[in-house]
C-alpha cells in the first residue's frame, strides 16, 4: 500500500529559474525613490534614495534646505547608498525641484500616504 501524498514531489523542478539571467527584473534600480515616514505624532520625514551618480548629494540637500526651509542630513546605507532625509512632507517639492533640473519625471517614484 502506497500514499501518494505523502511523498516529496516539486512541480516546478523542471522549469528551472522562471527570470533566468534576468536581474533586473523587480529591482529598484534606475528609479529615483522619493518616500515618506512617520515619526511621532504629527511628524513626518521624507527620504530621497536612488539618484544618479552626477548629482553630489551635499550640494542637493543644501538645495533642498534653502529652497524648502526646512532641516535635512544625508544618511549612508549599505544596501541602498545614501539617502537624503528631509523633515516633513516635501515630496511633490523634491520631485518639482528634479524634474527642474532635468530629471525625467517617468524615473521618479513618489511612495506614501
Amino acid at each position: 500500500m502506497s500514499v501518494q501524498n505523502l511523498n516529496s514531489y516539486d512541480p516546478f523542478a523542471d522549469e528551472g529559474d522562471p527570470l533566468g539571467d534576468n536581474k533586473d527584473v523587480g529591482s529598484q534600480q534606475n528609479y529615483i525613490h522619493i518616500r515618506i515616514q512617520q515619526r511621532n505624532g504629527r511628524k513626518t520625514l521624507t527620504t530621497l534614495q536612488g539618484l544618479p551618480k552626477e548629482y553630489d548629494p551635499k550640494k542637493l540637500l543644501k538645495a533642498f534646505k534653502k529652497e524648502f526651509a526646512c532641516n535635512g542630513t544625508l544618511v549612508d546605507d549599505e544596501e541602498l547608498g545614501q539617502v537624503i532625509q528631509l523633515q516633513g512632507d516635501q515630496r511633490l517639492k523634491i520631485s518639482t525641484f528634479l524634474t527642474e533640473e532635468g530629471i525625467p519625471k517617468a524615473t521618479i517614484k513618489l511612495h506614501g500616504f
